[in-house]
């Protein structure tokens, strides 16, 4: 019985979401591949017949991949609030927000709410109606790393990000579907630069930062941030509070 709860003890904690943006001391990205889907392709097409680029429309779609798998039926695991590809909250925006709730909007449509156009409408509808959503930052997001911050932070408002794997996920969406040829594009180059929230910007390798979420000094290593102490690197810049 003592080896059965230990085992559940242990799976329990490998489904923990501890990668939090701004403070991705627990290490490097998770390098497992993600087997792209239907949806994720149609959800990328979508964007950029939006009008956003490839990179930011990549960005939304590996935020979507880490929320659900772009799945529209998919319940927050555990049994939580979120809902459907963006992870929207029941008793807020999935059912109950006044006049923003993917319930609503879908009714106005006659159309199920876990219907996939149906909530990547959504999301456009949020994006282009309600501004505190991000889609001027959005715009401005000129690399994957800025743009997946901008959707992560303004739209999906997330705790426990995972922003590493966001980022990894938005880079296999740009290399499988941003040529414009429709040929698959080659694979990005391993990313050099980290965005920091705190000085809202793009920062080169090895540039050290003292992060305003907590006061602790991070090193940009390989497109992340990882804590200063750990990497032997030299800082290429320090920036304090």
């Amino acid at each position: 019985m003592r080896s059965l709860i230990a085992l559940f003890l242990v799976l329990s904690a490998c489904t923990a979401d501890v990668d939090v943006i701004g403070s991705e001391s627990q290490g490097g990205p998770d390098l497992a591949n993600h087997a792209l889907t239907n949806n994720e392709r149609i959800a990328f097409q979508y964007f950029v017949g939006k009008g956003l680029t490839s990179v930011q429309s990549a960005a939304i779609v590996g935020n979507l991949m880490q929320e659900s798998s772009v799945t529209p039926t998919s319940i927050e695991y555990g049994g939580g609030p979120g809902r459907g590809i963006a992870q929207w909250s029941v008793g807020g925006r999935w059912d109950t927000s006044r006049g923003d709730n993917v319930t609503s909007f879908a009714a106005a449509r006659g159309a199920s709410r876990t219907n996939l156009q149906v909530q990547l409408d959504f999301i456009w509808y949020e994006l282009s109606t309600y501004p505190d959503f991000g889609l001027q930052s959005l715009r401005s997001a000129s690399t994957i790393s800025s743009a997946v911050y901008a959707f992560q932070s303004k739209y999906e408002i997330c705790g426990a990000c995972a922003s590493s794997k966001r980022v990894q996920y938005a880079n296999q969406v740009l290399a499988a579907y941003g040529s414009s040829s429709g040929t698959p594009a080659p694979a990005p180059a391993p990313a050099t630069t980290c965005y920091s929230a705190t000085l809202g910007q793009d920062m080169p390798q090895n540039a050290c930062v003292q992060s305003a979420s907590d006061d602790e000094w991070y090193q940009c290593s390989g497109g992340v941030w990882v804590d200063r102490f750990s990497d032997p690197d030299p800082c290429n810049g320090e920036h304090p509070l």
